[in-house]
C-alpha cells in the first residue's frame, strides 16, 4: 500500500475531511485527475466504488469540484479502507497534489521535530570520546604497527613478549577495547 499515516491520533476518514476543502479548491484537482482517481478506484477496488457509483462520479453534467466533493463524502462514509486507496490513487497520479495535503505537511513537520529530537538523544548518547579522530586513529596505528610487529618480527625478545600481546586491552576514554592474538606461532 503506497500510502502510510504518521498520525496514529488521527483516523484516514479524519484526515480526508481535514484535507477536503483543500483538494476542491485545488485548481490541479482538474477534472482530468478526478476522473484518472474514480478509474483507479473503480478498476483497482471495485468494491470501493462500483461501476454504477464510478459513473455517477465521471458525469460531465455536474461541475468538477461538486463531483470531487460527493466523492470524498462517499469515500469517507465507506470507511477507512476506501480513504487509504483514495490517497493512494491520488499519490500515484499526482504525487505534487499529495505531498501538499495539509495532513501531510503536517506530519512531516511531525516526523522532522522527532527525528530531530531523536538524532539529538542520539548524539548525546553515542559520543565515545572526545579526544577526536587524530586520537583514536593513533591508537589504531599504534596497536596495528604491535600486530604487525608480533606476526612477521623476527626477534626473539618481540616473540617472548607474546603473553603480554596475546591479550592487551587499550582504553579510549570510557569504552575498553579488546584485542586478542591467537598465538599460533608459539609451541
Amino acid at each position: 500500500m503506497v500510502h502510510m499515516r504518521i498520525m496514529d491520533t488521527e483516523s484516514c476518514d479524519e484526515q480526508l475531511q481535514n484535507d477536503a476543502p483543500f483538494l476542491c479548491s485545488d485548481q490541479r484537482m482538474d477534472a482530468e485527475l478526478v476522473d484518472r482517481l474514480v478509474l483507479q478506484l473503480n478498476r483497482v477496488y471495485p468494491q470501493i466504488l462500483s461501476d454504477k457509483e464510478a459513473c455517477k462520479f465521471r458525469s460531465l453534467s455536474v461541475p468538477t469540484k461538486v463531483q470531487l466533493h460527493q466523492l470524498l463524502k462517499h469515500l469517507r462514509e465507506k470507511g477507512e479502507e476506501s480513504c487509504l486507496e483514495f490517497y493512494g490513487a491520488l499519490h500515484i497520479h499526482a504525487e505534487d497534489i499529495y505531498r501538499d495535503l495539509p495532513t501531510r505537511i503536517r506530519q512531516r513537520e511531525m516526523a522532522d521535530s522527532n527525528w530531530t529530537n531523536s538524532l539529538a538523544a542520539s548524539q548525546k548518547s553515542y559520543v565515545l570520546n572526545d579526544k577526536g579522530p587524530a586520537f583514536f586513529l593513533s591508537c589504531f596505528s599504534f596497536v596495528a604497527g604491535l600486530a604487525i610487529l608480533y606476526y612477521y618480527g623476527e626477534v626473539k625478545t618481540l616473540k617472548s613478549s607474546g603473553a603480554f600481546l596475546q591479550c592487551s586491552a587499550v582504553g579510549i576514554s570510557k569504552n575498553v577495547f579488546i584485542f586478542y592474538a591467537d598465538d599460533r606461532h608459539q609451541k
